[in-house]
């Protein structure tokens, strides 16, 4: 039996966009983008509250071994996402944790963040 896609469905995929001074911006993007940093082990992209903008861009990233987190990597962080993606999907808001929660399965819990 094969099963059509409806606008039902498109809930699992709105539920993860950041609707930020009217841009949609979709968080995989942007952690593709993250992820390319050398010091960057893990991250993850969800939206934070903002009274002006309704959301903003925030990153939740693991430093990799070697690298401490600091003022820099987040000011070198933004910088290479505004010049890799867009100016406004760069992440406003960034957070360095020690590891991000995951599921049993290993599936970030973007919830709890």
């Amino acid at each position: 039996m094969t099963r059509s896609f409806t606008l039902a469905d498109s809930h699992c995929f709105d539920e993860n966009l950041i609707k930020s001074s009217g841009y949609r911006i979709g968080p995989f993007e942007i952690e593709s983008v993250i992820m390319e940093l050398p010091y960057v082990l893990e991250c993850a992209v969800t939206a934070a509250p903002d009274e002006i903008r309704g959301q903003v861009v925030k990153a939740t990233i693991v430093v990799a071994p070697g690298y401490e987190a600091n003022q820099h990597l987040s000011l070198e962080l933004q910088e290479f996402a505004k010049t890799e993606s867009a100016l406004y999907k760069a992440p406003r808001l960034i957070e360095f944790v020690k590891e991000l929660p995951k599921t049993i399965s290993g599936k970030i819990m973007r919830n709890k963040l």
